[in-house]
């Protein structure tokens, strides 16, 4: 019977192919049959032991260059997420409160209440800084000063009255000036309770220095997710805040009624401006409600004249009562007798 040519697998280790190239032929031994192949030498023939002879085998050198690119790729890409994530204020760092440049923004709260300033406090020492305030980078980061603050002016405020040194903080890139004043006054719109004056003055501020063409851009677009009748009340306000603003000491505790009729008293009085400004002068209200009442006081006499100026006279039929701004109609139809009475009455009274 011809011998059978045995076959070897290539691999990658030449010289273990080699030695194997070297060994003799298998043993080719009858079982029920059929043959069997043996390369392995009977246990306690007294055969040596190869193994330990062998070299390890090694990986292609294509599997190590593989692994390291995509070892490479991997932290490529984390630190893509990690600047994207800061970038867009979802990663929050810690700042120091020297860095923090308050000045960045004309701020649109020119008042706070000194009850809620002390329970934050409280809060802040109690649980610390829950919620972060958002800053601008301004530079690079390190230098004092370099970090304009967006919105958090009252935590930043409250973090520097209780010692502390640090601040949490979301950094923004806003592409403008547009950008970074609709974001405070958005987280402002949220958080706090703004009166109207000083919802107005960062209106007429923002046009005055330049970052909209006037108060009515300014108004349409900072506040541009409030109201129709808020937008109308706000816009009100701007009168007061062109007029008044340096000359009211509490602006921003100003009712919304007392606003509206005040607006109503300079849109008709050129001089109204001036008289307020000499009536507050005079009385120098020491508090929001004793310059609410020297307010009052100098738009009594207006609210007055409009009840008390009126003109009684006759239509056929009816009795008619005017005013500056209505006109009520009184009483059914009148006799002849009745309305001879009211003439003389008139004529005596004028």
């Amino acid at each position: 019977m011809a011998k059978r040519k045995r076959l070897i697998p290539v691999r990658f280790d030449q010289s273990e192919t080699a030695a194997e190239e070297s060994l003799p032929a298998p043993e080719t031994k009858s079982v029920a049959g059929g043959t069997l192949r043996d390369r392995t030498p009977p246990a306690g023939d007294g055969a040596p032991d190869d193994s330990s002879a062998r070299p390890a085998r090694r990986h292609p050198p294509i599997a190590g260059v593989a692994g390291e690119a995509a070892a490479i790729a991997a932290l490529n890409e984390m630190g893509q997420g990690l600047e994207s994530a800061r970038a867009e204020g979802r990663l929050l760092v810690r700042l120091s409160l020297d860095d923090i440049d308050v000045s960045y923004l004309v701020r649109d709260r020119i008042a706070f209440d000194t009850d809620e300033m002390e329970a934050l406090e409280e809060s802040l020492r109690r649980r610390g800084q829950q919620t972060a305030i958002e800053v601008a980078d301004l530079g690079d980061g390190r230098s004092a000063g370099r970090w304009g603050l967006i919105s958090g002016w009252r935590r930043v405020t409250a973090l520097r009255r209780i010692g502390a040194s640090d601040v949490l903080a979301a950094v923004r890139r806003p592409d403008t000036a547009r950008d970074a004043y609709q974001a405070m006054v958005e987280e402002n719109e949220i958080r706090a309770a703004l009166s109207y004056y000083e919802r107005a003055r960062i209106v007429v501020r923002a046009a005055e220095m330049g970052v909209y063409a006037d108060e009515r851009l300014a108004l349409s677009d900072l506040f541009a997710s409030a109201s129709r009748p808020r937008r109308s009340k706000i816009g009100s306000f701007v009168r007061i805040v062109q007029a008044l603003d340096g000359v009211l000491r509490f602006p921003a505790s100003l009712p919304e009624r007392q606003g509206l009729a005040l607006v109503k008293v300079l849109d008709a009085d050129e001089g109204a401006a001036e008289r307020i400004g000499d009536a507050l002068r005079a009385a120098d209200p020491q508090d929001a409600r004793a310059e609410a009442a020297v307010l009052a006081s100098v738009l009594a006499p207006r609210s007055a004249s409009r009840t008390t100026r009126q003109e009684v006279y006759l239509r056929p039929g009816l009795l008619c009562r005017e005013t500056d701004d209505e006109l009520v109609l009184k009483g059914p139809a009148l006799s002849e007798a009745l309305r001879d009475k009211l003439r003389a009455w008139l004529r005596e009274n004028e």
